[in-house]
């Protein structure tokens, strides 16, 4: 196996990865694979099964890269991977995650290194409370949201990524957005429940 490059790029890493050359899914874990766990862990909410699909992920690319188009950026195809399998597992697990894990640490593990604990301070009960009504949306709407204000993608990237109509995506974002407003709603009224 070759010695990683320093200057290799993303699709330097794809080219390698196609030739068997396993520096180039190690390139692409280092990059990827952090926003991938978050993404998963936001629509999972529950780190070692989001992990696991992460993994899974990556060996499912390795296997699978000569379908890739190198044409194309790498991130969206990944990612649409990683989000698509999260929601099968959250199918699959038909878990509601528990109201009484550890909001806190878990909310710390996605929180940005550059912010200072004075912003944490600041924004820590707004964050539990959006963390507890995220974790009660649906896997599909958890997803959109995930989507659209975590990875930032428009609305017809998720419709590319997800294969589903424009109409499906929009209802799917109007519907989490209101089922948390609602959730949220004593918070924003009332200061705090």
């Amino acid at each position: 196996m070759k010695p990683p490059t320093p200057c290799m790029d993303e699709q330097q890493a794809v080219t390698r990865l196609k030739q068997g050359d396993l520096t180039g899914l190690e390139f692409l874990v280092r990059h990827f694979q952090v926003q991938a766990v978050q993404s998963a862990y936001l629509i999972l909410g529950d780190r070692p099964l989001a992990e696991d699909v992460v993994q899974a992920a990556f060996i499912k690319i390795a296997a699978k890269i000569s379908q890739f188009d190198p044409q194309r950026p790498f991130r969206p195809w990944f990612l649409r991977i990683v989000i698509h399998d999260a929601i099968k597992a959250a199918h699959r697990n038909q878990r509601s995650i528990s109201l009484d894990t550890d909001s806190a640490n878990l909310m710390e593990w996605l929180e940005d290194p550059a912010r200072s604990p004075e912003d944490w301070a600041e924004t820590a009960e707004l964050r539990q409370k959006v963390w507890i009504a995220l974790e009660q949306l649906p896997a599909e709407q958890r997803a959109v949201i995930v989507m659209r204000h975590f990875l930032e993608m428009d609305e017809q990237e998720m419709t590319d990524h997800l294969k589903r109509p424009a109409s499906t995506i929009k209802w799917r974002l109007h519907a989490a957005r209101q089922q948390l407003k609602k959730l949220l709603s004593a918070y924003w009224i009332g200061g705090s429940e």
